[in-house]
């Protein structure tokens, strides 16, 4: 792995500048650093977490199983922003049922932090009925 890689991974929720970076690299390149850059999509009011969204959105088809374990913890703003971000783009099965399971059958966390509400509109938005 590229030592240098990790100077990709924002150092604060301010750091833009490597944020906005990361769209000079593939994915393969920053394989190793996707889990500290989900990391940053946790709240996606800190600055860095919309260049940092817009670019793991582009490797979504990538990164299919660490959103996958994102949508199974017990983080549930994380996931409602998980959701939110790659709810309309994401053509994977298992990503899928579990968007509509949280939608359909949430839990009294994800009612109380509207994860449900964004899984019923992706449902609506990509007619999944």
């Amino acid at each position: 792995m590229d030592k240098n890689i990790e100077n990709l991974i924002p150092k604060d929720k301010f750091d833009i500048e490597r944020a906005e970076n990361l769209k000079n690299y593939s994915y393969l390149e920053i394989k190793s650093i996707v889990p500290e850059l989900l990391e940053w999509i946790q709240d996606c009011n800190w600055s860095v977490a919309k260049p940092i969204s817009e670019y793991l959105a582009s490797i979504h088809e990538n990164i299919t199983f660490e959103i996958l374990q994102i949508l199974k913890t017990n983080d549930e703003v994380w996931k409602y922003w998980t959701i939110l971000i790659f709810g309309e783009i994401t053509n994977n099965k298992s990503i899928r049922d579990e968007i509509i399971r949280i939608a359909i059958n949430p839990t009294e966390n994800e009612i109380a932090e509207e994860v449900d509400k964004v899984a019923n509109d992706i449902i609506k938005v990509r007619n999944w009925n």
